[in-house]
Order: C-alpha cells, then structure tokens, then sequence
C-alpha cells in the first residue's frame, strides 16, 4: 500500500467515482457537499486532484468546450486502477479501526 489517503483524499475519489466517468470539477465539488453537507472550496478540491494526479491515483484529460461562447474545455477526471486499489485498501482500514465501535461511538457523541 502506498501513503495513506486522508479523508478528504478518499471524499475526493469516492465522488469521481459517483460522478461517473468524464466528471469534472464542479460536479466532483457539489456531490461532495451533497452527500456530506460540507462545503468544499474550489481550490482545495483542485489541489487534491493535483496530488491525487501526481500520485497516478487520477488522470484528467480535456473535454469538449461548454456551449457558451467562447466556453472554456473542462478538465475530465476518471480513478486509475491504483487509485481503487489505494481507496479500497484506505477504506478498509478505517472500517477496520471502526469496526465494533458503533455504540461507544453514539454513547461519546450524546454526552456532548
């Protein structure tokens, strides 16, 4: 295993791959949020794409052009096969850190 995914590396890998191939940026940023209610901000989201890249976890290419005039191309995202192996292997462990942990979890989170 290579070094270890932090969580918002693993949001990050886990949205490309909901997105679909041929996802983007804004897509990638916005089911972040949705499904985690946390606000995700633009420059943080494309400096993990940069080292998630770098790593040969993502590759990118170049979409087409939006219809707007003078629309710029979208730089499209797709996991390697790495990248899978390495989110696979992160979300294990964590999954098994957590593992039997639900109860004394609630029961900390309550008493806050």
């Amino acid at each position: 295993m290579g070094r270890t995914l932090g969580s918002f590396e693993q949001l990050v890998l886990l949205a490309i791959l909901r997105v679909g191939e041929g996802g983007y940026g804004v897509p990638v940023q916005e089911e972040i949020e949705r499904v985690t209610g946390r606000d995700v901000a633009p420059g943080a989201l494309y400096r993990a794409l940069d080292r998630l890249e770098e790593r040969g976890l993502v590759t990118s290419g170049t979409g087409e052009p939006t219809p707007e005039r003078g629309g710029r191309r979208r730089r499209t995202l797709a996991v390697t096969s790495e990248g899978a192996r390495e989110l696979a292997d992160s979300l294990a462990a964590v999954r098994g850190m957590a593992d039997g942990l639900d109860a004394r979890i609630r029961s900390l989170a309550e008493k806050a």
